[in-house]
């Protein structure tokens, strides 16, 4: 109860800012956000939240999901699941007019990390879309490249592919009339390295591109030293640079302020296989449960329960800013997902649930499987505190970010006991589900 009067009260003393943030906040261009490869428009709900949290009206804030997220192995051959460049440019420029008819504006900012940045400079630069796009802001995007190698020479991600030759082929990066920002980390992006890191067959080959991969020639190049991929845009310091460069001036708030009774939503999204899709699955079925923050214990019955249509969306549903929570996700062939989450201090429409691949016969000899992600970036050792059941988590490989993801297997006995899963000041605690049930508990951070 004190805590919830604690953010009752920031939000009441929080309201006269925001009033006065809101007519700054209304002066900017609606802002379109774009995901990067194999993702979702859920990334950015902390971004979302903190342009909110400085007066910009929700409507004109929208985070979008590429049907097919991830790209093909060639771009000039057709593939099941998977998208083409020319593909994402054209959903792009869709959602573009979507966002232009919806609120009114001449013209909108993108704002997109890793592959969502070339459909922007697709259609910005080459398809004459600049009169239309205010601001373009890439994070992370690898512009020249994550390797220069001659095979798979046409795949969207080589330097050497037809995309990249032309995107990279002109004299300037960038077109007059639509401001254009990067942002980029000093030496920490897996995907900008002078060395294969990301490549598990040899780390050491050399890639033909370095950490300033990320620049474009004619924009404002900014350097955030420290930070990883995925948060060189999810970051609060991403935000900050975001907000500078689209208004002028520095933000008032970079912590997000809570509402009283935030309001979640979101869809179930597919996997074919193990291949990620953002195409809705219908049939699927979401609990929600609200949890004990130091045990993960239920607190209660169900608070919400909805079973997915066509549409695969599973809300609304009503929470409160300092609840802990607990998603059950249960979709057609796939294991059944115990999502346990922090608290959620606003609302998000975009809060898109995807269900576990099926368990490897590895993890089907455990007791139980608990897994800890971090969608918004990645864990790096010794950067990074990182505890996942009192211990360090040795699928953590030190050194330079290369992944979200850690996990550990447990023996029967621990069935329904805590597991507490620790990176720096988030914690969030699940509990042991079993693996014979086909069931895996999953400790996912926000921040």
């Amino acid at each position: 109860m004190i805590a919830t009067r604690r953010l009752l009260l920031g939000a009441t003393l929080a309201a006269p800012f925001i009033r006065r943030a809101a007519a700054q906040g209304e002066a900017l261009p609606p802002i379109l956000f774009v995901h990067g490869n194999g993702d979702h428009a859920a990334l950015w709900q902390t971004i979302l939240w903190r342009f909110e949290s400085n007066g910009v009206p929700r409507e004109r804030l929208r985070a979008v999901n590429m049907p097919d997220p991830l790209a093909r192995d060639d771009d000039a051959v057709p593939q099941p699941h998977r998208s083409s460049s020319a593909e994402q440019t054209e959903r792009l420029a869709a959602f573009v007019e979507e966002l232009r008819t919806a609120t009114g504006a001449p013209r909108v900012a993108l704002i997109a990390n890793s592959r969502g940045g070339y459909p922007v400079r697709d259609l910005v630069v080459h398809r004459g879309a600049a009169r239309l796009v205010s601001h373009a802001i890439l994070c992370g995007t690898p512009n020249r490249g994550v390797y220069d190698w001659p095979e798979i020479r046409n795949r969207e991600f080589n330097s050497r592919s037809d995309f990249l030759q032309r995107l990279n082929g002109g004299t300037t990066d960038v077109a007059e009339g639509t401001a254009f920002a990067t942002i980029r980390s000093d030496s920490q992006d897996l995907f900008a390295q002078p060395r294969a890191v990301w490549n598990a067959a040899d780390r050491t080959r050399p890639t033909g591109t370095d950490v300033d991969g990320a620049e474009l020639r004619g924009a404002t190049n900014i350097v955030l030293p420290g930070l990883d991929h995925r948060e060189v845009a999810y970051h609060a310091r991403a935000f900050v640079e975001q907000w500078r460069f689209l208004t002028g001036r520095q933000p008032e708030r970079i912590a997000v302020v809570p509402e009283a009774r935030p309001v979640l939503d979101g869809l179930v999204t597919g996997l074919v296989g193990t291949q990620p899709t953002n195409r809705p699955v219908a049939g699927a079925t979401v609990e929600i449960f609200r949890t004990d923050s130091d045990t993960g214990e239920r607190l209660g019955e169900a608070i919400h329960r909805r079973t997915t249509g066509e549409d695969g969306r599973w809300g609304p549903a009503t929470v409160e800013p300092h609840w802990m929570l607990e998603f059950v996700l249960a979709a057609p062939g796939h294991p059944v997902a115990h999502i346990v989450r922090s608290p959620f201090p606003r609302s998000s429409s975009v809060l898109h649930l995807r269900p576990p691949a099926p368990l490897a016969e590895a993890d089907r000899a455990a007791g139980a499987l608990v897994r800890f992600t971090r969608p918004r970036g990645y864990f790096g050792r010794p950067r990074d505190a990182i505890i996942l059941d009192g211990q360090e988590p040795q699928d953590v490989r030190p050194g330079i970010p290369v992944g979200a993801l850690a996990a550990t297997s447990l023996p029967a006995a621990r069935i329904g006991t805590p597991v507490a899963a620790l990176f720096n000041e988030e914690r969030v605690v699940a509990r042991a589900v079993p693996v014979a049930e086909n069931c895996v508990a999953i400790a996912e951070l926000t921040w």
